[in-house]
């Protein structure tokens, strides 16, 4: 209620900082490196766990020099290690993708068999005010074209870090990106754990991870540290999942 009224009030000094930010910041190119991969563990007997990772700037690895110190291969490896399994991985990605221009990407692409998909999204649905509403539409879109064809078994929506400690955001900016990643991850979580959903989609909290030291150069994408804890916590959730449902 109180953001609904001030917001009228800040709305000319947010969309001043928005414009000027997107003149001044610094442009990351996404990583090099290959988009897919097969870690292998020594000691696997069973088939591969196939893994998709689709999304935005993040999934993408900007802020990491190399897709090895990205997020993408991070989790593959750690998921090998602690399955003790050999894992094949696939990342399909673009920087500045909205939930809607994902949906587009993925119709557009040819998409591989997968067990469990990973979607790194929301970021760009906040800063181009897009209504979460309709974002959540867009990605029970792509959970369908997901499930139709990669036939994935599980699918991950990691929520947004905490956008107010990002260092590129001056306030009041700041404040409202915040207060917006909040209102998503709410939203996000009760659609995730509706009845209808929840066999299938899963949430989960990235709080706690994002400090400013952590991010990369440009004050608004992580560092390959930053990565390497996100890539943590994800490949921890995605075992948890993956034990019970004994895919193999």
């Amino acid at each position: 209620m109180v953001v609904r009224l001030i917001k009228p009030v800040l709305a000319p000094v947010l969309r001043l900082q928005a414009k000027r930010l997107r003149k001044v910041a610094l442009e990351m190119p996404e990583p090099e490196g290959l988009r897919s991969g097969l870690i292998d563990h020594p000691t696997s007997t069973s088939a591969p766990l196939s893994i998709l990772i689709v999304g935005d700037s993040c999934a993408a690895g900007v802020g990491a020099p190399t897709q090895q110190e990205a997020l993408a291969s991070r989790i593959a490896r750690i998921l090998a290690t602690r399955l003790g399994r050999h894992v094949q991985w696939h990342l399909i990605a673009q920087t500045g993708l909205t939930s809607h221009g994902l949906r587009d990407l993925l119709r557009e692409s040819p998409l591989p068999h997968a067990d469990v998909a990973i979607v790194i999204i929301g970021v760009n649905d906040i800063s181009n005010d897009c209504p979460l509403p309709l974002a959540l539409r867009r990605r029970e879109e792509i959970v369908r074209l997901l499930v139709a064809r990669s036939r994935v078994c599980r699918v991950v929506f990691p929520a947004l870090p905490e956008v107010e400690r990002f260092p590129l955001l001056p306030q009041p900016l700041a404040w409202y990106g915040g207060f917006t990643a909040r209102q998503n991850n709410a939203l996000q979580l009760r659609w995730a754990t509706h009845p209808r959903r929840s066999h299938l989609i899963s949430h989960l909290p990235m709080h706690g991870l994002m400090h400013p030291s952590l991010m990369a150069a440009d004050g608004f994408h992580p560092s390959p540290p930053l990565y390497e804890k996100t890539a943590q916590r994800i490949a921890e959730h995605i075992e948890t999942l993956i034990l019970p449902m004994g895919v193999s």
